[in-house]
C-alpha cells in the first residue's frame, strides 16, 4: 500500500505519515529506492491494536 493509500484511508495527509516516519513513530514500513510503501497486514495489525471498543 502506498503513502497515499494509507492517508486515504486514514483520512490524514502523506505529509503526517512521513512525519511519523521521521519521528519513528507509526506504522512499519518498506523503503524501496526512494519510495515508501506499507504492507497490507502491518496496517491491519496496527489498527487492530488501536482499536477502541465502546459500550
Amino acid at each position: 500500500m502506498t503513502a497515499a493509500e494509507l492517508a486515504d484511508r486514514w483520512a490524514v495527509t502523506a505529509g503526517h505519515l512521513a512525519n511519523l516516519r521521521a519521528h519513528g513513530e507509526g506504522i512499519s514500513y518498506i523503503k524501496l529506492g526512494s519510495r515508501v510503501a506499507y504492507r497490507y497486514a502491518d496496517v491491519i495489525a496496527y489498527e487492530d491494536t488501536h482499536y477502541v471498543e465502546v459500550g
